[in-house]
């Protein structure tokens, strides 16, 4: 039974930092894509960034590269997005999703319905 469990999301003023978590058990951990998405109000779903946790690959989307990153404590099955330099437009719930993929495809796995796994996701709030 996969499980991910996200934390983290908090008010916070512009300009202003937060770290998630998103803890997972139930999967090989260390050959999988792992995401973070996230949805406004009135918005679809979209990709904020992934990591391939067999390489520690990364991709960023361009609205949040220079002030997101994604890293892994592979002892802990976490991944965290540290979020710097926060705007009222980052405003969403935040979730993680997890899917089981390899070297050459991680790269391929962008999209909500490439995912299997989700967390309830975590909201955060700029204001």
């Amino acid at each position: 039974h996969v499980q991910l469990v996200e934390s983290g999301g908090a008010l916070v003023q512009p300009g202003g930092s937060l770290r998630l978590s998103c803890a997972a058990s139930g999967f090989t951990y260390n050959r999988n894509c792992m995401a973070w998405f996230r949805q406004a109000p009135g918005k679809e779903r979209e990709g904020v960034a992934r990591i391939y946790t067999g390489s520690g690959n990364t991709y960023y989307a361009d609205s949040v590269k220079g002030r997101f990153t994604i890293s892994q404590d592979n002892a802990k099955n976490t991944v965290y997005l540290q979020m710097n330099s926060l705007k009222p437009e980052d405003t969403a719930m935040y979730y993680c999703a997890a899917e089981q993929c390899s070297a050459l495809a991680w790269f391929r796995f962008r999209r909500p319905a490439d995912f299997r796994y989700w967390g309830q996701g975590t909201q955060v709030t700029v204001s």
